[in-house]
């Protein structure tokens, strides 16, 4: 199973220089986990940055996957996660949804870096 952060998202649309990274677990649908929160997230950043409508053209194909609620099992989880990684709030929630459905992170956010569990690839400076 396969958790791909916001940011892998983000990177994938846009047809950034690490698209290809995020790709093999995108297209996996079968095996992709979405947290409720990546949606939020990509919803929020492609309308401000594009449209609305663009924006539901992606959280349309984020739907494809095995959308995954905000639990009260993975809230607490995520609370734990975030203290003992110094995680932000959304990062917490990824890495706790991920762990819930034995899922691995992919993300180039510098947060998840070193982390189990976790492909990260440096972001490319453009």
């Amino acid at each position: 199973m396969n958790v791909v952060d916001s940011c892998g998202w983000l990177e994938y649309f846009a047809g950034g220089e690490q698209a290809d990274f995020f790709a093999p677990a995108l297209c996996d649908t079968e095996r992709l986990v979405v947290p409720t929160i990546c949606l939020l997230e990509v919803f929020k950043r492609v309308t401000q940055q594009r449209d609305v409508g663009q924006a539901l053209q992606a959280v349309a194909l984020m739907r494809a996957g095995i959308v995954a609620e905000l639990t009260a099992d993975i809230a607490l989880a995520a609370a734990q996660l975030g203290i003992m990684h110094k995680l932000p709030l959304a990062d917490s929630v990824v890495l706790a949804t991920a762990q819930h459905h034995g899922a691995e992170v992919w993300t180039q956010d510098a947060d998840f870096a070193g982390l189990p569990g976790v492909h990260y690839r440096q972001k490319t400076k453009n």
